[in-house]
């Protein structure tokens, strides 16, 4: 039988036993329960609220929370974030927040915008 060297077998590298095994699939469930439930409430208000005007910014904040809880989330855990240094953990998250931070600011500035810097189509049209 010929053996191929260009093959690698990952599960050879699993250097946990069985314990430590259980707790990484408890762990990936909980996290998977955390998540599924940040989601399930984002539909749950977006059914609930979405036609309600006076909820919207209330939508429009807690969507924009819970998204970035549930990046943070999957960041830390999913992309094993979390069993990094802390100064590995600092340049990749930092930067992250501040620029998300940046845009959710200039989105929600600019749509405040509109209409009032320049004129709608209608002034155009003649209406």
């Amino acid at each position: 039988m010929d053996v191929r060297d260009d093959v690698y077998e990952y599960s050879l590298d699993n250097h946990h036993g069985e314990t430590e095994g259980k707790k990484i699939r408890t762990l990936f469930l909980k996290v998977l329960a955390v998540l599924s439930l940040i989601t399930i409430v984002e539909v749950a208000m977006g059914m609930m609220w979405s036609r309600d005007e006076s909820m919207r910014a209330v939508l429009k904040y807690s969507f924009i929370l819970m998204t970035l809880v549930k990046a943070g989330g999957i960041t830390w855990y999913f992309m094993h974030m979390g069993d990094e240094k802390k100064t590995f953990q600092y340049v990749v998250i930092v930067p992250f927040f501040v620029m998300i931070g940046y845009l959710i600011f200039i989105a929600l500035t600019e749509a405040t915008y509109l209409g009032t810097i320049r004129p709608s189509v209608e002034n155009y049209l003649g209406f």
